[in-house]
């Protein structure tokens, strides 16, 4: 394994992990924005490993491997955290439906890459839009500094989950002929 600089901001966001959730439940009245700003340095070092990795031309197997990973752990704690944080009906419905997609989606361009076929199914537009979506939702929700940036969280959350579905019909539609081949099996 080649030691990069992404791969080091991906090992980093993993590390993050454990301070992110510790924050989270430190009793003090700063600890909602420390949680926050873990969770947005997690989100900058997302973008900066993959913007590096292409612009360094330091992209590898591990770091195409790890990077996914990183993310879907670090926004599935932030899922899991924020409704602890807000023990709603409201907020564990597109938490599960996120964490759920992401699962399927995992699954899929696992066994798609088994039959060569992983491009595709692709990271497509409405699933970056999603992510950024998903990321300001978490980053409100977890920080919580006024009402009204609540509702913000609360919205950018349900369009988040809108595009959840929408990508995953796409991904899903994309691997149809595939899925349903009898002669894969």
């Amino acid at each position: 394994m080649r030691l990069t600089i992404p791969n080091i901001l991906s090992f980093i966001r993993l590390l993050l992990i454990p301070f992110f959730v510790l924050a989270f439940y430190l009793p003090y009245e700063w600890s909602p924005f420390a949680t926050a700003m873990i969770f947005f340095v997690a989100g900058v070092t997302d973008w900066f490993d993959g913007y590096l990795a292409r612009k360094l031309n330091q992209t590898t197997r591990f770091g195409a491997f790890i990077d996914p990973v990183a993310d879907k752990v670090m926004v599935a704690t932030a899922l899991v955290l924020v409704v602890e944080q807000y023990h709603s009906l409201w907020i564990t419905i597109p938490a599960i439906t996120m964490i759920g997609r992401e699962i399927i989606i995992s699954a899929l361009r696992e066994w798609m890459a088994e039959l060569g076929k992983r491009s595709s199914v692709a990271v497509s537009w409405v699933g970056k839009v999603k992510t950024a979506s998903q990321m300001l939702a978490l980053l409100l929700l977890l920080w919580h500094p006024h009402e009204w940036l609540v509702w913000l969280g609360y919205a950018a959350l349900y369009v988040a989950m809108i595009l959840t579905y929408w990508s995953m019909y796409i991904y899903l539609r994309a691997a149809k002929d595939d899925l349903f081949n009898a002669e894969h099996m």
